[in-house]
């Protein structure tokens, strides 16, 4: 079942809305294997190219989805075990300052996302309705643990979308 509007920050729509529907957990799985192909299509030699100034490199922006994937499953974990503390958001333009994603290869990020997704679907397989439906709060917004999930999906789908058409058309 897909989350409702009332599930997540509207900011996160575009994201939900990218997302098939279907089973959540294979739809990751299976997005996962087919993403994996995609980002070890990309050339090593453009892994340090930007469509323009001031944007990201096509290596940080997969190690930039590396980050996402792993704030929003611990966002999704954390809702799960019924925390109740608020979470905290998190800058992704600073976090991109103090990482040093163009210093390693694509392959090598491809294999961390791999391993990402991988633990994040081990933890994900376990989650039942009741867990999927609860709530917390992440960043300052009501979030559940399903939206949670399909934000990590339309998420990675997003940044598919733009790495081919703004970096490797």
């Amino acid at each position: 079942m897909r989350p409702t509007e009332n599930e997540y920050a509207s900011f996160y729509k575009p994201y939900i809305d990218e997302v098939p529907d279907g089973d959540i957990i294979v739809i990751l799985t299976e997005q996962g294997k087919e993403a994996r192909k995609f980002y070890q299509s990309i050339p090593e030699a453009i892994g340090a190219h930007a469509y323009q100034p001031g944007k990201w490199t096509i290596k940080e922006v997969l190690g930039h989805m590396c980050d996402a994937e792993r704030v929003m499953a611990y966002r999704a974990m954390s809702i799960a075990r019924n925390e109740k503390t608020p979470l905290p958001g998190f800058d992704e333009n600073e976090y991109m300052n103090h990482s040093n994603f163009n210093r390693r290869t694509i392959q090598d990020i491809s294999d961390e996302m791999l391993y990402i997704r991988a633990s994040n679907i081990a933890l994900f397989g376990t989650f039942d309705e009741e867990i999927l439906n609860r709530t917390g709060n992440a960043n300052g917004n009501n979030v559940s643990v399903r939206g949670l999930l399909y934000i990590i999906s339309g998420h990675e789908l997003h940044h598919i979308k733009v790495l081919r058409e703004r970096y490797l058309r």
